[in-house]
Parts: C-alpha cells; structure tokens; sequence
C-alpha cells in the first residue's frame, strides 16, 4: 500500500498539473470506487463538475482536492489506487475508474486495479474534510508535535510497532517505514511503549520522520509497479531499504542476517543483533 512518501509525491504532482483548473464533468466508468459517497456515482459527477481546483493537500496517507466554493474530492490510493495527468488523447488504461475532463486540456484519471481505494465529494472539506478529522498529524507536518506523540506512546503498554502504524497517534506510516525507523533506532518492534525512554521514543519518530523525507527525495518505494506518480513513472526508494524485504540478507549495520516474523497479517522484518527482542515482564 502506498505509505505518506509515495502519496506526498502523487500530492506534489497533482498540484503541479491541476491547480487552478476547472473540472469540466466527472466520468464514473465503475461505482465501486465512489462507493463511500452517499451521493452515489451521479451525485458525485455533478457536485464536482464545474467546480475550480484551488489547492491539492494531505494527511497522512489521504489527499483532497479543495475547490473553489469550499468543499473537495477527498482520495485514498489504497493498495493500487493512481492518479494519472493524461492528454486527452491518450489511450484508456484498462483499469481506469473516474475520468476528470479538466478546462487545461489535460484528463485528471483515477486508475485502481484493486479498487480498495476511492474518490468521494466532501463538502466544506476545502481545508480538512471532516471524514478523517480523527487522523493524526504525519511526522512531515509542520505542525507535528513529536514530544506530545513520543509522551502518549510511553504513556501505552502496547508495541512501539502498533503504535507507528496507530493513524490516530501519528499517520502516514506504513509498514515499511516503520520497520525502516524502528531499524535505524536499534529497537524491536515489540517493545512495549512503556519500556521506552524518552529519548528512544523521540528517536524512532525522528527516524521515521528521517527516513520518510529520503524516500520523498527518491519518489517513493515501488516494490509493487502499480505504485507510479502522476506521470506513470516509478519512485526508487526500495533500493536504499535497510530491513524490510531482505530476510536472510546480511545487516548492512552489523552483518547478522535479517528475520522476517509474521505481523497483523503482513510481515515485520528486524535484525536480531541490533535490534534484540525485548524481554518479557516479570508476573
């Protein structure tokens, strides 16, 4: 699933391409991934179309499009979900679900071969759409706190990991990222949050903080191809990944091979040497 670094990017580029264009309709070729909008597929198109394109924004790992009279198309990517910038002559992709005539002569498309992500109308969601109110501040805000983040997860007994991946905590991290941060802090994902000095729980904020803005830099980590920017074209972070996805590989830090545990059902991976498993509280 796209993690805040690869939606960061697709922001940046929607922004590039879209602001200050008006939607000329709304072409919904599936419901499914309107199926959030109590509007429905006709609703959506018609609440959109016409409207002005004024600014692109995010959290965590959701974007919206503000319009023009205060309200926006609030999106999630999903597993698979992109936003691509096309000419209008361009060829359909196989899986595009809403397409957006735009006034500057290009076509805004959303493409979603898993269709777990979406599109919906939220009005007087220009600034923050009430939807995902409840989500946290992402490390890259500048209006992150880290101290008061780092003094809730010290504050639980549930895993450090959990609580990366806690989107009304901290949003944004995914996965990856947070076995990437909890790497480059030297700590097990399982420690529980109230095993946690105050200078570790900062260190492995700054380091998913960190390690997310290089990510940006490299425009994203594209194990899966269906992950692409508003150009189709992929990020090259995955080459510069520490843990995640190298079990049995040597740790680039000390040499010990990697493990790879099962996690929520997904995978954590971790170094056994830098990063040993904590011990169990005594009863």
């Amino acid at each position: 699933m796209p993690e805040l670094p690869e939606v960061e990017v697709v922001r940046r580029g929607l922004e590039t391409h879209v602001v200050g264009a008006r939607i000329l309709g709304a072409e919904v070729l599936h419901a499914r991934p309107v199926r959030r909008d109590p509007l429905g597929p006709e609703g959506f198109a018609q609440a959109v179309a016409g409207r002005t394109v004024t600014a692109v924004r995010r959290r965590g790992k959701y974007f919206w499009l503000a319009l023009d009279d205060t309200d926006a198309i609030l999106g999630h990517l999903g597993m698979s979900g992109q936003m691509l910038v096309k000419t209008p002559g361009a060829p359909l992709e196989r899986h595009l679900r809403v397409r957006f005539p735009l006034d500057s002569g290009a076509d805004l498309r959303f493409v979603d071969q898993r269709m777990f992500g979406g599109l919906s109308y939220a009005p007087g969601g220009a600034v923050l759409p009430s939807e995902i109110a409840h989500i946290g501040r992402d490390p890259l805000d500048a209006e992150f706190d880290a101290e008061a983040v780092a003094r809730r997860m010290r504050q639980r007994s549930s895993a450090v990991k959990r609580q990366l991946l806690d989107q009304t905590l901290v949003s944004g991290v995914g996965n990856i990222y947070a076995d990437e941060a909890l790497w480059r802090a030297r700590l097990h994902g399982e420690r529980p949050g109230d095993r946690l000095t105050r200078a570790q729980a900062l260190d492995v904020i700054e380091q998913a903080r960190a390690v997310m803005l290089q990510a940006l830099d490299q425009g994203g980590t594209s194990f899966d191809a269906l992950y692409v920017n508003v150009n189709g074209e992929s990020g090259y972070f995955d080459r510069s990944l520490h843990a995640y996805g190298r079990e049995d590989e040597p740790c680039d830090r000390c040499g010990a091979a990697i493990r790879r545990v099962a996690f929520m059902n997904r995978s954590s991976y971790f170094c056994p040497t830098c990063q040993p498993v904590p011990r169990r509280r005594r009863t």
